[in-house]
């Protein structure tokens, strides 16, 4: 009776193991299906370590969440587009008024994936009492870079093409097309095609992609590549971008943050290079300024101070 009991005990067990088991195995199998049902892993959050994620402190791309439409929108595109250059030259007078930091940091890349090469610059966009607009450098390490080199036309596009506004002054320049609608993120946006009609020389111009929220009809993100009329013999190559903007005041959407992974493709080589921009610290300066063009100056020189106005 006992060894029999003993025994019953023993299978008895060995049933209870293989019921968890086999349980187990069922939550296991069960589990795999709902993640499948939920669709891929969620991609890992901004700063992750992986080869090609971003800066932890750069703004989330915004990503499409709907096909684009190219369904009429609700008003006229000529309507659109004149509305939105408006809107546009009024953010160009209000940014105007405001000081910032940009950060310009590009590196090539060698085919490892390694940096080889390194520019840097650092800048504050103030006024001085005075209320001139200039620009501060206040970083700027000796440059490591050795396979290309920083032209005017570079610079140019940082200042003025990456963080495109398109004003009703602008506008004769492009021709406009309107491409359709578009769910990003949680914006609603117009899309257009922008390409310039002539090169003149000595100017720098835009040509890519832009995307207008539908509530404040202005630009929001842009997308293509700086152009202009090539020098004779020259051997140039600028790559193509996307800069992003959010809503830093009222209605007003500013630039914070500009992004390249390209290859460029010269006579004798082809070099790939990545370059990010950041405009951060918005801070406006007041209502009472002198307006203009920002001009850099050397740090290590006192400014020149202001002639006095006569009676």
């Amino acid at each position: 009776m006992t060894r029999t009991y003993m025994a019953g005990i023993r299978n008895l067990k060995k049933i209870l193991i293989f019921i968890s088991f086999l349980s187990a195995a069922i939550s296991c199998a069960v589990a795999h299906a709902h993640s499948q049902d939920r669709g891929p892993v969620p991609a890992p959050p901004p700063g992750t370590a992986t080869p090609s994620a971003p800066p932890k402190d750069a703004p989330r791309p915004r990503h499409t969440s709907s096909p684009i439409s190219s369904d009429a929108p609700p008003i006229p595109v000529d309507q659109i587009i004149q509305k939105f250059t408006a809107n546009e030259a009024e953010f160009r007078r209000e940014r105007d008024n405001y000081t910032y930091t940009q950060t310009v940091a590009l590196q090539t890349i060698d085919e490892d994936g390694r940096p080889d090469g390194e520019f840097y610059q650092k800048s504050d966009i103030i006024f001085t009492p005075a209320g001139k607009r200039i620009e501060r450098v206040t970083e700027a390490p000796v440059t490591t870079l050795t396979r290309i080199m920083m032209e005017q036309q570079d610079f140019d596009d940082i200042e003025k093409v990456w963080p495109l506004v398109l004003t009703p002054e602008e506008l004769p320049k492009y021709d406009v097309k309107y491409v359709g609608k578009e769910q990003v993120d949680e914006l609603s946006t117009y899309i257009f095609d922008i390409r310039p009609k002539k090169l003149e020389k000595k100017e720098r111009y835009f040509e890519g992609r832009v995307w207008v929220e539908d509530r404040d009809l202005q630009i929001v993100k842009t997308e293509g590549i700086g152009t202009g009329v090539r020098k004779k013999n020259s051997d140039s190559a600028y790559p193509h971008f996307q800069t992003y903007r959010e809503n830093i005041e009222g209605h007003f959407w500013f630039p914070t943050y500009t992004r390249a992974d390209d290859v460029l493709h010269f006579k004798t080589n082809d070099v790939r290079f990545r370059v990010t921009v950041r405009y951060e610290n918005y801070k406006r300066f007041g209502s009472t300024i002198k307006i203009g063009k920002a001009t850099q100056i050397d740090p290590d020189k006192p400014e020149k101070p202001e002639k006095p106005h006569k009676p």
